[in-house]
């Protein structure tokens, strides 16, 4: 049963899947090559994931979705036993540029490892998700850069994705893995709604909002998402938005009617030493933390900050030792889960409007304010997910092991 907030689109749900029920608005960290960097089933657990999202292109290269089917399916070969959603690959697929061409058949394409050619169909797709054995598969589609691309690219992708949505659910035969279906549309209200409405008289299990999270500015992302939520208006489906990972933009969106997200941020932040904390961000590169005694976050109850001083994960990063990642990747996930926890909360019991200003002011991440001076400059990207790594430049010869910018989950 859904929990609307008064004040808002907001909503709080459970989604119910064969590994656990879900519930919502949740992040989902992401598993790109099965497995959250740095990090174990037991520390997902701990930090309070709820599901976790697997990278179809990624494991249909390597290891091979039919070896994970050999060895009993995606959860038994990562030993995680709560909910799993694998993304159809579209995204990795199209962000591979000058190494990808796109038809109606599908995306063909050299593979980022060793060269070698592939055809990504809808129905290809959704073989590979079959054989993974998520608890989530998704259609796959054609996303673009919103804010880059031509507006007849953007509607001949959105058109494209259509039909493609169609072909996937004829392809889908699990009965016990739900589909979610793909929306597009850019940056354009009027397409964005037409997309949603198209979707939304399919029969998917939940609807995604594709597309987003790239190089839109955060008031045209907010634009799209609203024009997209106002044309899926009283459907009661899960609605989830591919690639956002900034605390405050998640905020926003679930403010806006958005259930589920996911990104590589939290975790692509950590391993530069970016600390998302109470009130805002810090970088533990900086000399400045070697002598502090405190945690990360006086606030958080994650195992770096029940354990380890600023002092010691700070030495660590100058050391390059690995466990700096994993303390670290722990600690931005466990803020995010704890804060998607307080926002759940407030959406239940009718409060998310007077909570909004504090939950914000402690969101943490791209956006807020860096604390203390002085900081060193860091690799941390604006508000929003991550922009794709694309392969332009990159080489790939066939049968040589020379490696192009590998296209990591969004």
């Amino acid at each position: 049963m859904l929990t609307v907030d008064p004040a808002s689109r907001a909503r709080a749900g459970i989604l119910h899947l064969p590994h656990g029920d879900v519930q919502t608005p949740d992040f989902m960290p992401v598993g790109t090559n099965a497995t959250v960097k740095a990090l174990d089933p037991d520390d997902l657990r701990a930090l309070g994931a709820q599901i976790i999202l697997s990278n179809t292109y990624h494991l249909y290269l390597r290891p091979g979705h039919e070896r994970i089917a050999r060895l009993g399916g995606l959860h038994t070969f990562m030993g995680w036993d709560r909910p799993i959603l694998t993304d159809s690959g579209g995204f990795q697929v199209v962000s591979l540029g000058p190494l990808m061409k796109i038809g109606e058949e599908g995306a063909r394409f050299r593979s980022h490892l060793d060269g070698g050619e592939h055809l990504f169909t809808p129905e290809r797709s959704i073989e590979v998700q079959e054989a993974l054995a998520p608890d989530v598969a998704v259609a796959f589609d054609q996303p673009v850069m919103p804010g880059s691309t031509e507006p007849r690219e953007v509607l001949r992708a959105m058109e494209r994705t259509h039909r493609w949505a169609v072909r996937s659910l004829r392809a889908h035969t699990r009965a016990d893995q739900a589909l979610f279906g793909i929306a597009q549309g850019g940056i354009d209200p009027e397409l964005r709604a037409a997309s949603a409405t198209w979707i939304r008289s399919l029969p998917f299990d939940g609807i995604n909002l594709g597309g987003l999270a790239g190089d839109e500015t955060p008031e045209e992302r907010n634009r799209a998402v609203e024009a997209t939520i106002a044309a899926l208006e009283g459907d009661g489906r899960v609605r989830y938005l591919m690639g956002l990972g900034s605390p405050l933009d998640i905020i926003d969106a679930v403010v806006r009617g958005v259930d589920l997200f996911d990104s590589v941020l939290p975790a692509r932040v950590a391993r530069n030493g970016q600390a998302w904390v109470t009130g805002g961000r810090i970088n533990l590169r900086n000399a400045r933390h070697l002598d502090e005694e405190g945690p990360v976050d006086a606030a958080c109850d994650c195992s770096a900050c029940r354990r380890f001083s600023r002092g010691y994960l700070a030495h660590l990063f100058r050391a390059d030792e690995l466990l700096a990642y994993r303390l670290l990747t722990i600690h931005n996930l466990r803020h995010l889960s704890a804060l998607m926890g307080r926002v759940r909360t407030a959406i239940q019991s009718g409060t998310l409007a007077a909570e909004l200003p504090q939950l914000r002011a402690s969101a943490g991440g791209p956006g807020t304010p860096r604390l203390g001076d002085d900081d060193e400059p860091e690799e941390a990207p604006p508000r929003g997910a991550m922009r794709p790594r694309y392969a332009d430049g990159g080489i790939v010869r066939t049968g040589i092991k020379s490696r192009a910018q590998e296209p990591e989950g969004r």
